[in-house]
Parts: C-alpha cells; sequence; structure tokens
C-alpha cells in the first residue's frame, strides 16, 4: 500500500481550529495520521513531501457546477456545441478543476441530457482525471423560462439547454427520463433569470407541477435541486424538500425563516460571483455597467448581498460555486467565490474557506470521509504556496495551487517546476479559453 507522508507544514484541517504546524501520513486511499508539532509521523516506506511550512488544506467541493458551460459569452453558444465536442469540452474543464484544488463538484445542470452522467462514470472509472463528482440532470424547465430557447418558428427542443415541461404529468416523464440516465440529483428552474428575459423575482411553476417533482424524487431515492432566485421559489424548495437551493437573492424574511427552521436539511450555493462579475466584469462582451443595471443584476446583487449576509447570521449552510464558464467568469477562477464570500456576505477568511471544505463534505453526503483532514477520512488535499487566510486570491492562482491529492493520489505535483499546461489559461489574465476544437481538447487532455 502507498505511503505519502506530508511533513513541515501548515494544516488548516477544515474542523474549525487555526492552522498549526505539523506532519501527515497517507495510506492507500485515506489519511492514517495527522500529528501537531513536536510529534512526527512515521516516514519508514513513504514517499516523503517536505511542505517547507506551506499551507495543507482539505480539497474544496464546488457546490453549482456546469462543467458544459463551454466558456462564451451566451446562454446560445452552449446548446450550438455538438454533442461529441461538448463531452470533450466537459472532460478537459473537469481535469482544469482537479488542477486547481476541487476535489469534488455537485453538478447544477448539463447542458445535454446525459453529459454530466457520462462524465461521473468515467472519472469514477479513472479514464480521466476529475473530481469526485455527483451528476444533475438538465435543467427541467417550462415554457418561456430559463432553459427554454425554442423560437416560434423553430420549435426544436435541441435548441434548448433545458428538458421544457408543462404540467404535472410532463414533469413525472422528463424526472423520469433523467432517473432512468443514472443522474444524483434533479434539478429545475424554479424562478426567473434576467438574462433568459424572465424577471428574477417571478415563479413560473405552479405547485401541482412542483409537488410532482418531488414526489418522483422521493420514489427513487434521488436529491434535488432549484434554480431558486425568488423569493416564492426558495419557499417552494423548503415546502417540497428541495435540498439544494441555487441563489436565493430575493429571500424576504418568511423565506429566511423557512430556512432557519429546516437548515440541517438544505444548502445555498448562492452564485454571487454570477452576479458581480455580470455586474461589473462584462463590459467586453455588451454587458456594461449601465446595461447590468437596467437588466436588474445590480439590485440583485444589493437585495443578494443583504439576504445572505442574514442567512450567514442565521447559521443557514452558505457554498461555493455557481454559473462558472461563462467568457467573463471562466471555469477555474471558482474560488473568487471564497472573497466574495468575505466582501459580500460578511464571512471571515476561515469561514469562506470552511464553506469550501468542511461543508462540502457534507453536501457531498460524506461528512466523515470529505471536507476534513483528520484520520479515516479520504485522501483529498490540497498544498497552498502561501496563506490562503491572508490572501484568499491564492487559491485562483494555478502556480500557487501546487499540489492536488485525490483519493491518495497525487494529480498535480509542481511545487517544484511549472505548473501543468491545463491551468495555464488563468495565468497573468482572467481570460477564457477559447476552444480551437477536437484536436486542441485532445492534446490538454494528456
Amino acid at each position: 500500500m502507498t505511503r505519502i507522508a506530508f511533513t513541515n507544514v501548515r494544516i488548516f484541517d477544515g474542523s474549525g481550529e487555526d492552522p498549526y504546524t505539523g506532519d501527515l501520513l497517507v495510506e492507500g486511499k485515506r489519511i492514517v495520521e495527522v500529528a501537531r508539532l513536536p510529534k512526527r509521523v512515521s516516514t519508514d516506506d513513504a514517499r516523503v513531501i517536505d511542505g517547507k511550512g506551506r499551507f495543507l488544506m482539505p480539497g474544496m467541493t464546488e457546490a453549482h457546477t456546469h462543467f458544459s458551460w463551454n466558456d462564451q459569452p451566451s446562454l446560445a453558444a452552449i446548446q450550438f456545441m455538438p454533442p461529441e465536442e461538448h463531452m470533450l469540452w466537459c472532460v478537459r474543464v473537469a481535469k482544469r478543476y482537479l488542477d486547481m484544488g476541487w476535489t469534488c463538484a455537485i453538478g447544477a445542470a448539463a447542458a445535454k441530457p446525459r453529459l454530466d452522467v457520462v462524465l461521473r462514470n468515467a472519472i469514477d472509472a479513472g479514464e480521466f482525471p476529475g473530481p469526485r463528482y455527483l451528476a444533475g440532470s438538465q435543467e427541467i424547465t417550462t415554457i418561456g423560462a430559463l432553459g427554454d430557447n425554442t423560437l416560434p418558428h423553430m420549435k426544436f427542443e435541441e435548441l434548448s439547454f433545458g428538458s421544457v415541461c408543462s404540467g404535472p404529468e410532463e414533469i413525472r416523464r422528463s424526472a423520469r427520463t433523467f432517473i432512468k440516465y443514472g443522474v444524483d440529483h434533479l434539478k429545475i428552474n424554479l424562478s426567473g433569470e434576467y438574462i433568459a428575459g424572465l424577471p428574477a423575482e417571478m415563479s413560473p411553476f405552479a405547485e401541482d407541477e412542483v409537488a410532482m417533482l418531488a414526489q418522483e424524487a422521493k420514489r427513487y431515492g434521488k436529491r434535488m435541486a432549484a434554480h431558486a432566485r425568488s423569493s416564492e421559489s426558495v419557499k417552494q424548495c423548503v415546502r417540497h424538500g428541495i435540498e439544494m437551493v441555487y441563489h436565493a437573492s430575493f429571500a424576504d424574511s418568511e423565506a429566511l425563516d423557512m430556512l432557519e427552521a429546516a437548515k440541517d436539511r438544505h444548502f445555498v450555493a448562492p452564485g454571487i460571483g454570477w452576479l458581480i462579475r455580470t455586474t461589473y466584469n462584462a463590459a467586453e462582451y455588451g454587458i456594461t455597467e449601465a446595461v447590468a443595471t437596467q437588466m436588474g443584476y445590480k439590485r440583485e446583487l444589493e437585495i443578494a448581498s443583504a439576504s445572505l449576509r442574514e442567512m450567514h447570521r442565521r447559521g443557514i449552510r452558505i457554498l461555493p460555486g455557481g454559473d462558472y464558464g461563462f467568457a467573463w467568469m471562466p471555469h477555474g477562477t471558482n474560488a473568487n467565490d471564497l472573497q466574495y464570500f468575505v466582501d459580500y456576505i460578511g464571512m471571515t477568511p476561515k469561514e469562506a474557506l470552511m464553506a469550501a471544505t468542511r461543508l462540502g463534505g457534507e453536501i457531498m453526503q460524506r461528512p466523515d470521509e470529505l471536507g476534513q483532514l483528520k484520520a479515516g477520512f479520504l485522501a483529498d488535499i490540497v498544498l497552498i504556496d502561501g496563506d490562503p487566510l491572508q490572501d484568499l486570491s491564492l487559491l485562483t492562482d494555478p502556480a500557487k495551487v501546487q499540489l492536488v491529492m485525490k483519493d491518495g493520489v497525487v494529480h498535480k505535483d509542481c511545487a517544484t517546476p511549472v505548473p501543468p499546461h491545463a491551468a495555464l489559461h488563468l495565468a497573468g489574465a482572467d481570460t477564457p479559453l477559447q476552444e480551437q476544437g477536437v484536436k486542441e481538447a485532445l492534446a490538454e487532455m494528456h
């Protein structure tokens, strides 16, 4: 059994304790010992990685992941990518996440029916590197809502990145179809979205439609996730037991009370990076701050910041991730969310890091195996050059994310030379990696 010893590291173990200097020993897939100096772990027959005082932390969990969003400036561009290239894109992006220290991820909807499932299966089989992944369905949506991209004269289902339903029986059919495909959870779009032309405060689904989704999920033992910006959509999540609440921007006092009363059941992944970067960083793509204000995003950011601060105060679980994969917020820059949690939600840097690690184990439904550096836990470990508690932006720099281990296997080790090519798109500029076709996609996988 392979033994790897990390020595002379500052250990952030994810428990809530301050970092301490020590050693950590991995055997096979699991951590077998964590030692605080002056105690040391045995290095007999072990590969020794001298941390030289660097920061050792648990792997992070991205709680609202769209691998199939393709770093382009429009929703339409997602569906215009053919399925063959789209699958290669997902494989390529999954490696990028692992390169950046995201060892777990929750699929928040695939652009095509089986992309998430096929990717999860390939990662689990060891065919391609990527985070430990829970696969989502396409977004279950309704006529005219987010995910319905059909046109009056072109009513082709393939234009839509959602599964368009109207009425409980269509919801039932869609849910059962995705369950047949092997998803881990079902995603439904319970609110509008400004960029899609439906106000974010709008809740387009009737109560019996949401109840049908919950009934089918319960019947088959699946969890649920929801795009839920409006206050009513957040309440629908609580009423129907939808565990993963995405956004929750406009949650009013009643919605907050409901979430707080059921906080042991629900997770909120607000995707606040989308609001911030669409408001302030998308001018190159035609969304200036003035345009974002007119669309409603600047106002939503202000309201969401206040709502999320209140959620944090009440102990509602808030996790990072959400809608990375657009041109102005490309895949791999996801750790920006942690600084946004500090600036907009009022978390401390330690709380933000806990949201990405310990809470990640909880949303992955493996709190006794993931998200902390403890004996018996799976060895998902990241070594950082510098102290993220002093500078969270280190987690967005591929050169600072120096070693990534998943399941006891070192995936990335650039403690000595240059970081792997898969992460170089982030060096020096916050710009998207442009898709150049199948040849380049294949080249980057090797």
